[in-house]
C-alpha cells in the first residue's frame, strides 16, 4: 500500500492532536534555577554579536558560506551557484502548524521562507522558492520587523527556512530586532550541508538547529543534489558541532522547544536515502536522546518523476520498516506525530 501525503496528515492529526496538549515525555525539561534566555542576548550583551556580524558579511566579498565555496563577490553583485544576491529574498513569512509539535506550541513557528537554495534537491517540495527564488527583496530591518511582528502575534520562535546563504543577513537582523524587543528562540531549518567554520560563527546565537540529513551515499547524494557527492560526510560533521553548541533538545514545562537539536530525515523510496545507516550512525555518534524525527510524507516533486527510483510516494511498510531500524538502534526521542501513524499502520 502507497503512503500519501494525505494519509499522513490525516492520521497525524486524528491520532496526534492529543499531543499538542500536552509535551512529549522524551523531552528534557529546562532547569527551573537556569531562567531561559536566548543566546543572542547574552552574546549581544558580552557585545560579541555586532563583531559576528561583521565577521559574516565580510564572507560576502568571497562566498564561502556553503560547502560549494564559490567564491564569488555578492558585495559586486556577483551570484555563485544558489543564485542569491546581496539582500536577503523572502518569499512568506507566517505562523507554522506543520512543524513539530515541540516548536508549533498553540500559536504555531514563525517560519520565514527564504528563496535560492545551496543544495536544489531534484525533489524539493519548495521548488518555486529554492530553485526559481520567487520572493520579495527585502533590507536587513525589513527581515529584523518581520522577526518582531511574528513575535507579536504570539509565535514560539522564529523558524528561518534555508537559511544558509543568507546567515550574514540572519545575524544583522537578529541584532537589530534584539535591540527593539526580539526575545524568543532562533531555528535554524536546514538542509544540513553546512561548513562547520561557518556554524561556529552562529555558535551562541542560534538556539536550536533543524537540521536534515537526506543521504548517507555519495552517490545518491550527488545524483539527486546537483553534484554534492561530499553531502554525507559534510552534513555529519555539521550536525555533531551543532549539538556540541546546543546539545539534546530541551522544553519548557508546556513542551514548547528551548534549545538543542532536531534532526530530520525523510524516508523515500527503494532506501534511497540509507534509512538503516543513518539511524545507526545517530545511535553512535550522538545522545540516544536525541530528537529524531523520520518523516514519511515525500512526494514527487519537480524532476523526480525524471528518476523512476523516486518518482513513486513511499508504501506503509517502507515507512515501518524505517521506524523499525530507529527503535532497533535505541533511538528513544522519535517525533510523536511519527510514532502515532506508525501505531496506527501496526495495528491494521
Amino acid at each position: 500500500m502507497k503512503f500519501t501525503r494525505r494519509d499522513f496528515v490525516k492520521n497525524a492529526l486524528v491520532l496526534g492532536s492529543s499531543l499538542l496538549l500536552s509535551p512529549s515525555p522524551s523531552l528534557a525539561v529546562a532547569k527551573k534555577e537556569d531562567p531561559w534566555i536566548p543566546a543572542y542576548e547574552k552574546l549581544e550583551k558580552e557585545g560579541k554579536l555586532a563583531q559576528r556580524v561583521k565577521q559574516a558579511y565580510a564572507l560576502f566579498e568571497n562566498c564561502q558560506l556553503c560547502p560549494r565555496r564559490c567564491g564569488v563577490n555578492r558585495k559586486k553583485g556577483e551570484k555563485g551557484f544558489c543564485q542569491a544576491p546581496l539582500k536577503v529574498v523572502v518569499f512568506s513569512a507566517h505562523p507554522h502548524f506543520g512543524e513539530e509539535i515541540s516548536l508549533v506550541g498553540q500559536h504555531g513557528s514563525g517560519t520565514i521562507f527564504f528563496s535560492n537554495c545551496n543544495l536544489r534537491c531534484i525533489f524539493c517540495q519548495n521548488w518555486p522558492i529554492s530553485h526559481e527564488g520567487k520572493g520579495q527583496e527585502c533590507e536587513d530591518e525589513k527581515l529584523a520587523e518581520i522577526m518582531l511582528k511574528l513575535q507579536k502575534i504570539g509565535c514560539h520562535n522564529i523558524n528561518f527556512v534555508t537559511p544558509t546563504h543568507v546567515m550574514p543577513n540572519i545575524l544583522n537582523a537578529t541584532r537589530i530586532a534584539y535591540s527593539k524587543g526580539l526575545r524568543i528562540p532562533l531555528v535554524y531549518n536546514t538542509s544540513g550541508y553546512e561548513r562547520v567554520e561557518i556554524l561556529k560563527i552562529l555558535d551562541g546565537i542560534v538556539d536550536i538547529y533543524m537540521p536534515d540529513m537526506k543521504y548517507m551515499d555519495p552517490d545518491k547524494a550527488a545524483k539527486y543534489s546537483a553534484g554534492a557527492s561530499d553531502y554525507p560526510e559534510v552534513t555529519k560533521e555539521a550536525i555533531l558541532e551543532m549539538n556540541r553548541q546546543v546539545g539534546v533538545l530541551q522544553a519548557d514545562k508546556q513542551g514548547i522547544a528551548l534549545r538543542g537539536v532536531i534532526i530530520r530525515h525523510l524516508v523515500m523510496p527503494n532506501r534511497v536515502a540509507g534509512t538503516e545507516k543513518f539511524v545507526e550512525w545517530v545511535a553512535q555518534a550522538l545522545p540516544k536522546s536525541t530528537y529524531v524525527n523520520i518523516m514519511p510524507q515525500y512526494r514527487v516533486e519537480y524532476k523526480a518523476y525524471e528518476h523512476p527510483e523516486i518518482a513513486r510516494g513511499i508504501t506503509v511498510q517502507e515507512f515501518l520498516e524505517a521506524m523499525g531500524w530507529a527503535e532497533k538502534n535505541g533511538l528513544t526521542n522519535l517525533d510523536p506525530s511519527s510514532m502515532a501513524v506508525r501505531d496506527f499502520y501496526r495495528r491494521r
